[in-house]
């Protein structure tokens, strides 16, 4: 019984894993965008940035967040290549961060937090959250013959619960 709960458990961090890889891909892109196009509205100054143009940083931004929210989509739908992948890119997103320290602190503190649990979810017990998760799809999969079945004398007396 232990072990059935923690292996739901484990299903449930890769989830939690794959919505904030999908949540903090959109972030990126919508601040890629802003980066891109109306620059004036972020609040850095160079001398606290590493980064000095804002352009380039727009395009990684812009690029990281589609990226994350590939692998977000995929780790969602319990592919192995999408945890490899996601683990890098979270590495990535973390050393980003560290590169935005000086012009936003709370945030990128907040950002690296999220990404250390994120890898924890992503390296810890994927064997049987990915094999839950992929029993879950194949069960809701529609096999074509789900409607040409006739229900038994049974499953027509009984009134469905409202």
């Amino acid at each position: 019984m232990a072990a059935k709960r923690a292996g739901a458990a484990m299903t449930g961090l890769v989830v939690f894993a794959g919505v904030m890889l999908v949540i903090t891909g959109l972030v990126n892109v919508f601040e890629g965008f802003v980066a891109l196009f109306n620059d004036e509205r972020l609040v850095i100054t160079p001398e606290h940035f590493v980064v000095v143009d804002l352009t380039g940083w727009g395009w990684v931004l812009l690029i990281s967040g589609l990226l994350l929210l590939a692998a977000g989509c995929g780790v969602l739908a319990a592919q192995s290549w999408a945890r490899i992948t996601a683990i890098i890119l979270v590495g990535l997103h973390a050393v980003l961060q560290i590169l935005s320290l000086g012009a936003y602190p709370v945030w990128s503190l907040l950002m690296v937090a999220l990404d250390i649990a994120v890898l924890y979810a992503l390296t810890s017990g994927w064997g049987e959250a990915r094999d839950r998760i992929g029993r879950r799809s194949e069960d809701a999969a529609w096999d074509g013959q789900q409607g040409n079945t006739q229900p038994s004398a049974t499953e027509e007396r009984v009134p469905p619960m409202a």
